[in-house]
């Protein structure tokens, strides 16, 4: 065929390229492409060698993109975004609406949003997925799912996706029913101060653990920390035997054992330990059925 050229660059070199352009850092663009740095600088010079121009400058101190970097960003991105929105529209579940749920919070618990999400099942058959917002947000970006509810933006994101707040999670304290504060109905963590908290590395939602560090940073005493058991049940049992306490999302705080009990925070507390939940989509998203489903979420937000 007269039209095919074998100098053109392939889909993942342009998407190497876009994420180097926006990170201007090798090794940040290759961990968001779970590759090593190696592998990644040899598609942007593959890339390099093919267009027969430099893309970037780099030097021991910065990366820079070039002249024709530059221009590269913009015809890339537009390329990538037609494709995305065009392998949407000719798949076989064009109609269906792939929605998918973080499983940090139980929306079953969360009326608020759980009605809306029922609303559009009465509207249209709905896919839905409960996985990590990590994991929904590289599903989204492969054009696996028309939209994603996540707990917070996650790190970097903002440049690859359209963000709806919707709702507000707040925090209970999970917390032994044997101590003293378990009589208060609202609680300050001054109050269980004597007691280890249950917590979580930085790199499993960094988000979240600099929002809720921030705040810990302001209190006038320092929290014993303990690894927080990735089965939540195992966790439970331990605060019930008066382990330690745990921060948990409301709508997760319905499993009950003899020794647990849950209790609100104080309202300055409350102000800041809590989790703002978001509707995300992918930039520059159009189709009508996607767009009414923001639209039916993001209500939420007015109620």
């Amino acid at each position: 065929m007269d039209n095919i050229n074998n100098k053109l660059p392939g889909i993942k070199q342009l998407q190497c390229f876009l994420l180097v352009a926006e990170e201007l850092n090798f090794r940040k663009a290759a961990e968001r492409l779970s590759m090593t740095q190696p592998p990644l600088t040899r598609q942007i010079k593959s890339l390099e060698a093919l267009l027969g121009c430099e893309l970037f400058i780099r030097n021991t101190h910065e990366v820079r993109l070039t002249g024709a970097g530059i221009k590269l960003v913009a015809k890339a991105s537009q390329l990538i975004n037609d494709l995305t929105v065009f392998i949407s529209e000719i798949s076989e579940k064009h109609s269906q609406l792939r929605i998918g749920l973080t499983r940090t919070l139980n929306f079953n618990n969360i009326p608020l949003v759980n009605d809306k999400i029922k609303k559009m099942i009465g509207e249209e058959e709905i896919d839905i997925q409960n996985q990590t917002s990590s994991q929904l947000l590289q599903s989204l970006a492969k054009g696996q799912m028309d939209m994603v509810i996540t707990g917070e933006i996650s790190l970097h994101s903002e440049l690859d996706f359209n963000f709806h707040w919707i709702y507000r999670e707040p925090l209970l304290l999970a917390m032994p029913s044997s101590h003293r504060s378990s009589l208060q109905e609202k609680v300050s963590l001054a109050d269980v101060a004597d007691l280890p908290l249950f917590w979580f590395p930085r790199h499993a939602n960094p988000v979240f653990y600099d929002k809720c560090e921030g705040y810990f940073q302001q209190l006038p005493f320092t929290f014993k920390r303990v690894r927080e058991p990735e089965d939540s049940l195992v966790l439970l049992s331990g605060i019930a035997r008066g382990k330690g306490i745990a921060l948990l999302p409301r709508s997760m705080c319905s499993f009950n054992q003899q020794g647990l009990c849950y209790r609100q925070l104080t309202d300055e507390a409350a102000q800041t330990l809590n989790i703002d939940v978001y509707v995300a989509t992918c930039k520059n998203e159009k189709r009508e059925l996607v767009i009414n489903g923001i639209q039916t979420l993001a209500a939420s937000a007015q109620e």
